[in-house]
């Protein structure tokens, strides 16, 4: 029997408590043995990274938010300083690594409904269960339709996590901490001393 791995990538700028739950509750959910937390490089959809923080800012930061739980593991497996990050390349080389592995990659219901516009969805989901969060606001019927679509168009093992819809991005977060609104709660306390002493954000 295949262990199970999670993984949840992102950019992470800043990692919330939305990310955290999400890995939380699939974790649980799945029975995995772990969630691999995945800070990407340069992601093919988010191109523009003016004001934003570094690659070496990001992974600090995710490193402080998981420092205190045992079964998330901070993976630099897709944090290339140049160059974009594709799901596809990550996944063919960590099962080439780790045959006895099962993924489940964690994504949110945006994603999902995206999914299609990847580079080589097929074989990504050839790859990998695919976990969508029930969330940002989307129908349960439209969500269904979507999982039934991808899964008769590339024969998607995709599996739905219960989370609480909870209305929080990182884009927010960033424009409070530049508004000097508490964001407290919202980031986890190590990783709002982070953002205070470096200035992040705050310009």
């Amino acid at each position: 029997m295949k262990r199970k791995i999670g993984i949840l990538g992102g950019t992470f700028d800043p990692i919330h408590v939305g990310h955290l739950i999400l890995a939380e509750r699939a974790y649980y959910q799945f029975g995995l043995e772990e969630v691999l937390i995945m800070p990407s490089g340069n992601p093919p959809h988010k191109k523009n990274r003016i004001n934003r923080a570094s690659l070496e800012e990001r992974i600090e930061m995710v490193r402080l938010a998981i420092e205190d739980n045992p079964h998330f593991t901070l993976s630099l497996d897709d944090a290339h300083e140049m160059g974009y990050s594709y799901t596809r390349v990550t996944l063919e080389r960590l099962t080439a690594q780790n045959p006895d592995v099962e993924y489940y990659f964690i994504m949110g219901a945006d994603s999902l409904f995206a999914f299609e516009e990847w580079k080589d969805p097929d074989q990504i989901a050839k790859l990998a269960v695919l976990v969508a969060a029930v969330r940002d606001h989307v129908s349960d019927q439209s969500m269904e339709l979507q999982i039934q679509h991808l899964t008769q168009k590339y024969g998607a093992d995709i599996r739905v996590l219960d989370v609480p819809n909870m209305d929080v991005s990182s884009h927010m977060l960033r424009d409070w901490i530049r508004e000097n609104r508490s964001v407290r709660y919202y980031l986890s306390d190590p990783v709002i001393s982070y953002i205070k002493n470096t200035g992040l954000y705050q310009g």
